[in-house]
């Protein structure tokens, strides 16, 4: 039977079909025809290369290659990676212990694990990470729940941000005795009412962040703000273990294919090499590696000096007590916590060939959300050899889209301008409210599931945005069963 439903052009001369009530990719310059089944009908972009999703087949559930485990408890996310070499997984315990454990002010006789402060916004990486999950945003009057705020002036003359003059890189809402927070975060939110094309109402929630019992005064007027979410964990080494021209395959700062997709990478300075590399971890793509990611949350969120983070400076009115060249963790403990973090296991995907299932696969391909969360990729050699050389499904591409002006945070980091997020992985999104209990997403924790987070999408997403609003409910539920099963 022959079913066109309606042609829209969405621009480089291509139209988007809506057949049997699903969402066809795009068509090139000409309206087609076509006999249909119950699937969806996908043809070529601007290239004119097929985007059907992929068969599905047996294995490919296993989203982190052989770096998968098959478990949906509350300790989903805190697996080592299967095929470790005993060292290794000798090594995985004692980083967890790193981990989970509360540090404390020193000196303290009692542990090694001092060195707290003098201002921090969490004792543990747990306290963030809570079983090795994600954060969300903090209720008012509450603290450490694995929100942040980033803080900078607006770039200088070579592009650089500085840190605000008084707080610095971050507020800092905790501080060891003696020492006085730097303030208190507050958000408040502004309901949004939308709908989609068949009448059915939704409600988006707007944040705003506001600060108060600042202990130094008023910040700068030109501060830029930007609350970033502690992400879950799982899955950072195969990311850090993906050839560099792997990532750039996708590339397409100018879209010189004209689809409308322009992810970049971010270029940004790795302390360990001495040089500018890759940004592949992070919000805005700002970290190198694990390792650099790992010292840097130590540092800034907890205030433990290391090897490549450490105290130099004082504000005047923190002098004396805050100049600390001695290291609070040293490079071993630290290797210990990057290995942790390096090889903490992906879990499988669940009810991967339920019919449901499949067809919100086939609709997410379908609305153009794998042109940037990118479905599967290959690691290449990694000093673990267990993530050498494994076919993983991240659903990222690592790299930079311009969100649009309702998700920017205004705040350029390294190439990032303040329109523009790395495509986060969707690995491990449906598991986040068994291990955390709840389902806050993006950056600041705005989205409260996972629709909400589809609709807040702009920018070079905006078109994919609108499919998903013509939608019809069952393909709407599909695509969010899909979503959920990774």
């Amino acid at each position: 039977m022959l079913v066109l439903v309606w042609l829209r052009e969405v621009g480089c001369g291509r139209l988007r079909l809506l057949v049997s009530g699903s969402v066809a990719r795009t068509v090139t310059r000409v309206v087609l025809a076509a006999t249909v089944t119950a699937s969806v009908l996908a043809v070529g972009g601007c290239s004119g290369d097929a985007t059907l999703a992929p068969a599905f087949e047996p294995g490919d559930e296993l989203l982190g290659g052989q770096v998968t485990v098959r478990d949906t408890t509350p300790n989903a996310f805190s697996h080592p990676a299967p095929g470790l070499e005993r060292d290794q997984e000798l090594l995985f315990f004692v980083g967890n212990s790193f981990f989970k454990k509360n540090w404390v002010q020193a000196p303290a006789s009692t542990t090694a694990r001092d060195g707290l402060g003098p201002l921090f916004n969490s004792r543990s990486c747990a306290g963030c990470h809570l079983k090795d999950g994600r954060g969300r945003p903090p209720e008012p009057d509450e603290v450490g729940t694995g929100l942040l705020v980033r803080l900078s002036l607006p770039p200088n003359e070579r592009g650089e941000v500085e840190p605000e003059p008084s707080y610095g890189g971050h507020l800092q809402d905790q501080a060891i005795r003696g020492w006085l927070p730097e303030g208190r975060l507050r958000i408040t939110y502004r309901e949004r009412p939308g709908e989609f094309a068949d009448g059915e109402t939704y409600s988006l929630r707007e944040p705003e962040i506001s600060f108060e019992e600042l202990s130094r005064g008023p910040m700068d007027p030109s501060v830029q703000t930007s609350p970033r979410i502690a992400s879950q964990v799982v899955g950072m080494g195969l990311l850090e273990a993906l050839p560099e021209a792997t990532i750039l395959e996708r590339a397409d700062a100018d879209d010189v294919d004209g689809d409308g997709i322009s992810g970049r990478p971010n270029l940004v300075w790795d302390r360990g090499q001495l040089a500018t590399v890759l940004g592949r971890l992070g919000w805005k793509a700002n970290q190198p590696s694990v390792r650099q990611q790992v010292a840097g949350a130590f540092f800034d969120d907890m205030g433990i000096a290391n090897e490549l983070f450490f105290h130099t400076e004082c504000l005047p009115e923190e002098a004396p007590g805050c100049v600390n060249e001695e290291l609070d963790i040293d490079s071993d403990d630290l290797d210990k916590v990057v290995l942790y973090t390096t090889t903490l296991a992906v879990p499988a995907q669940r009810d991967a060939a339920d019919p449901e299932v499949q067809r919100g696969r086939e609709v997410f391909w379908a609305v153009g959300c794998e042109e940037c969360h990118r479905e599967q990729m290959t690691t290449g050699v990694h000093p673990i050899a267990a993530l050498n050389n494994q076919e993983i499904r991240p659903y990222t591409d690592l790299l930079l889209h311009d969100m649009g002006p309702e998700l920017a945070d205004g705040r350029p980091d390294f190439e990032a301008t303040g329109t523009e997020w790395r495509t986060p992985p969707l690995w491990g999104i449906g598991l986040i409210e068994t291990v955390n209990g709840h389902t806050t997403l993006l950056h600041d924790g705005r989205a409260r599931n996972i629709m909400e987070a589809v609709l807040w999408h702009g920018g070079e997403a905006e078109a994919s945005r609108d499919e998903v609003l013509e939608l019809p409910k069952t393909d709407r539920n599909a695509l969010i069963r899909f979503l959920e099963s990774l």
